[in-house]
C-alpha cells in the first residue's frame, strides 16, 4: 500500500504543479487522507523533481535554441534575462522571510502548514484569480518569450508571494502575467519557464536540508513517485495551455474558493 499511495502521490504532484490550485496543500492534503508519512518531507522533495524535469524535458527544444543563441541572438538574451530577473524576488524572498513564514504559518507539531492558513489562501487566490482574470489590462504581449524584462521583475514579484502555504506558485506567477499584460496563454507558458530555475532552486535547497534523511530502503517509493510525478506532468501541461487560451482560468479560481470552504468545514467537523 506504500506503492500505491507514492505512486497517487506522484500523480497528484504531477497533476497539481503548474495548475494554479498549489501542489503543496493538495499533497498534504493527499498524505493526510492516505495516512502517508512522509519523514523529513523526503519524498515530497524528490517527486517535485520529477515535475520540473518534465517541463524541461516539453520544453528542450525551446530550451536549447535559447542557450545555442545566446552569444548572437538579442531575443534570447532578452528572455534568459526576463527569466532571470523574474526568478531573483522569489530566491529573496526565500532568504530573507522563510523563516519568520515557518514560524508564524506552520504546525508547529508537524511542520507542515497550518490548514486553516492553505484554506484562506485557497479561496483569497480564488477571488483575486477571478477579478483579474476579468479585469485585467488589455494584454499586448502574446509570447511568453517576447516578455519585456521590466515586467518579467513584476512577474516575479508576484511569485515571490507564493512563499505563503496554499498560494502556489504557479497561480501567483499567471496573476502577474496577467497583471503585466500578458495574454492568458503566454502567461501560463512563462509560467512554466520561470518554474524551471525557481523549483530547482527550491529542490536544490530542501535537497540539501533533508541530505541525512536519505534512506536506500526508500527508494523504490521515491522512485515511483517521481515517475508518476513526471508523467502526470507531461500529460497535463500542453492541455491547461490549450484550455486556458481559449476558456480562462474561473473554472481554477472556483475550485480553490470550494477547496477552501471544505478544508474550513472539514476542520470545524475535526477531520483535519
Amino acid at each position: 500500500m506504500t506503492y500505491v499511495s507514492a505512486a497517487i502521490l506522484g500523480v497528484i504532484q504531477g497533476l497539481t504543479e503548474f495548475l494554479p490550485i498549489s501542489s503543496t496543500a493538495h499533497l498534504l492534503l493527499a498524505e493526510k487522507w492516505l495516512g502517508f508519512e512522509d519523514q523529513g518531507g523526503v519524498f515530497t522533495v524528490m517527486i517535485q523533481l520529477g515535475a520540473v524535469l518534465a517541463v524541461m524535458w516539453l520544453y528542450r527544444g525551446k530550451i536549447a535554441q535559447v542557450v545555442s543563441r545566446l552569444p548572437s541572438d538579442a531575443d534570447a538574451r532578452r528572455f534568459a534575462a526576463a527569466i532571470l530577473v523574474a526568478f531573483l524576488p522569489a530566491a529573496v524572498a526565500g532568504v530573507m522571510f522563510a523563516d519568520a513564514v515557518k514560524s508564524r504559518l506552520y504546525d508547529s507539531g508537524s511542520g507542515s502548514p497550518a490548514f486553516g492558513v492553505i484554506a484562506v489562501a485557497f479561496i483569497v487566490g480564488g477571488v483575486v484569480m477571478l477579478v483579474v482574470d476579468r479585469f485585467r489590462p488589455s494584454p499586448d504581449v502574446h509570447m511568453a518569450d517576447r516578455t519585456p524584462v521590466g515586467r518579467a521583475f513584476g512577474i516575479g514579484v508576484a511569485q515571490a508571494v507564493a512563499i505563503v502555504p496554499g498560494v502556489s506558485r504557479s497561480g501567483a506567477t499567471i496573476v502577474g502575467g496577467l497583471l503585466m499584460r500578458l495574454d492568458r496563454a503566454a502567461a501560463a507558458e512563462f509560467s512554466f519557464f520561470l518554474a524551471m530555475p525557481t523549483m530547482m532552486g527550491a529542490f536544490a535547497h530542501d535537497l540539501w536540508e533533508v541530505r541525512t534523511q536519505l534512506a536506500p530502503e526508500r527508494a523504490l517509493e521515491i522512485a515511483i513517485g517521481f515517475v508518476t510525478a513526471f508523467a502526470a506532468a507531461v500529460v497535463v501541461v500542453r492541455p491547461f495551455l490549450r484550455y486556458v487560451a481559449r476558456s480562462g482560468f474561473a473554472p481554477f479560481a472556483w475550485y480553490r474558493i470550494a477547496a477552501g470552504a471544505l478544508i474550513l468545514v472539514a476542520m470545524w467537523a475535526r477531520w483535519l
